[in-house]
């Protein structure tokens, strides 16, 4: 009779496996068909960034952004809603023109400020003026009211418009070697310019406003071939605005040729006050374990000098395409997912770490944290973050997805916590397993990260199509995992020669390339 009854229990298993076999290869063939026949993500591309456009916090197109989310997920019977973080200083870009008007006319390329003041309607015409290299702080005070009512400008004229690999490619090794020290030595006068007028790169803007300058004029290249880093004005009377590295280098040197040239700005802006702030909050409500929880993590604002479509309207994107996905063939989920959109990661994390600080209940029921926040490649690397045991159920869950997936993605365990990041780090000070999808660059540092370039044109959809897939496959399985996840973290030690924290003792840290585990 016993061996009767072991044997029924053996065959009851056996079927069980079978039919979980059988019920998990038919969600995630619905997952691959509905990712790769029926994506949706160049759509959603468009109407996130040609439509809508850049998502700066406090601006009313972050707001055009989260109304569209939630429009969107509700078209998808997702239920979605805005949750206020806090409030932020609203402001609105309008119409940004810069011509040189003097020694010739020609319209340049650049762009106001996020945050920056705003010009009257008829614009500012005034000279350009470069900064002097003076002996000390007293010389340099004593030339600061030579600025009344003109334009200043802040940046070091580059002594190359080409990117290092344009050079490596077509220059003799002398010629590039030579223009390296060159460089190294304008990047060391600069320095010394700099430090000779008692202030830093930031401080001498509110310095030179208080002088009476009509405006100052940056440029902050990104070394890649027309890309320059947009970020945020530190001025309240006076706008910044940032030209072309090939702009801005033809204006200096006319000045620092004995030249006067004569620039004309208008650059219109608003001020809307203290305005509220948000997170799009969106999920399909779990069947067996309703308060337990699957996070799909993206941060939803971005900079404005392009439309942040790889920071981060690609990992944008990823997660509500994977929720579309997962609702239509997963659609009564095992725990509840739930898709975060944050504002204001950009400013500290401001929105995912206001969601772990109101919502402990929450926190405390996840399963897993998903983020993806860089550019536009596939993902080729996932940590384990810190999580001593997290070998034991990320492999699990990756071992589900396509080898033509995972071929390429190199996992360390148990990883580490690391430092900033973006906002899975929220989540991982909170004990939560957390991880990030690091994807490939695609010259995401130099052309895409922060610049006037980081626009629709740059997203490669096969590559974001993968990421969907992972994406959807892995909220699947930690969903339908039959056990909560470990929070238990490896102990950390700092290395005493970079001062990082490293695992210790390293009691489990296999890397997993290609599907396959090798110690």
């Amino acid at each position: 009779m016993k061996k009767k009854l072991a044997l029924l229990t053996l065959c009851f298993c056996f079927v069980q496996n079978i039919s979980l076999s059988q019920s998990s290869d038919s969600v995630i063939n619905g997952i691959l068909d509905e990712a790769m026949e029926k994506s949706e993500l160049e759509d959603l591309a468009h109407e996130l960034l040609d439509v809508i456009g850049p998502r700066l916090v406090g601006t009313p197109q972050m707001e055009n952004a989260h109304k569209w989310a939630i429009n969107t997920f509700k078209s998808w019977d997702i239920s979605a809603k805005n949750e206020q973080w806090g409030t932020w200083r609203g402001w609105e870009r309008g119409i940004c023109h810069i011509d040189l008007i003097e020694p010739r006319v020609v319209s340049l390329k650049g762009t106001q400020l996020a945050w920056s003041p705003s010009t009257s309607e008829k614009g500012i015409e005034a000279t350009a003026v470069i900064l002097p290299f003076l002996k000390d702080s007293m010389a340099f005070a004593q030339w600061l009211p030579s600025v009344k009512n003109k334009f200043v400008l802040v940046s070091k004229k580059e002594l190359t418009g080409r990117p290092d690999y344009n050079w490596e490619e077509f220059a003799t090794d002398e010629s590039f070697d030579q223009m390296k020290k060159e460089r190294k030595k304008q990047a060391q006068n600069w320095s010394s310019l700099l430090r000779n007028t008692g202030y830093n790169a930031s401080s001498i803007n509110l310095a030179l406003q208080n002088a009476g300058a009509a405006g100052i004029i940056q440029s902050r290249w990104s070394k890649g071939f027309g890309a320059n880093k947009i970020f945020s004005a530190n001025t309240t009377l006076i706008p910044i605005i940032d030209l072309s590295l090939e702009d801005y280098g033809m204006v200096y040197r006319i000045a620092e040729n004995g030249g006067s040239p004569k620039l004309k700005i208008t650059a219109i802006s608003k001020e809307l006050g203290r305005v509220p702030t948000f997170n799009t909050i969106a999920s399909i409500p779990g069947k067996e374990l309703p308060n337990e929880y699957v996070v799909l993590s993206a941060h939803f604002d971005s900079w404005d000098g392009g439309t942040g479509a790889t920071d981060n309207g690609t990992g944008t994107i990823t997660m509500m395409e994977a929720a579309r996905i997962l609702k239509k063939v997963y659609p009564n989920p095992k725990r509840t997912i739930i898709i975060g959109l944050w504002g204001s990661e950009e400013q500290g994390l401001n929105g995912s770490r206001a969601f772990v600080e109101d919502n402990p209940a929450i926190v405390d029921g996840i399963q897993a944290v998903f983020n993806q926040d860089n550019g536009t490649g596939r993902v080729v690397k996932i940590s384990g973050q810190g999580f001593l045991n997290s070998y034991d159920y990320l492999s699990r869950w990756l071992y589900a997805v396509p080898d033509k997936i995972t071929e390429e993605i190199k996992t360390t365990y148990p990883g580490s916590p690391g430092r900033g990041g973006s906002d899975y780090a929220s989540f991982v000070a909170k004990g939560v397993p957390a991880f990030s999808l690091s994807s490939l660059s695609w010259s995401y540092g130099s052309y895409t990260w922060h610049t006037n370039l980081d626009t629709y044109d740059k997203i490669v959809f096969d590559e974001i199509k993968n990421n969907v897939i992972l994406t959807a496959i892995l909220a699947y399985m930690a969903s339908e995992d039959p056990e909560k996840t470990s929070r238990v973290k490896a102990k950390l030690s700092v290395n005493p020669r970079t001062g990082k924290p490293r695992i210790w003792p390293n009691s489990k840290s296999p890397e997993r390339e290609g599907g396959k585990t090798t110690n």
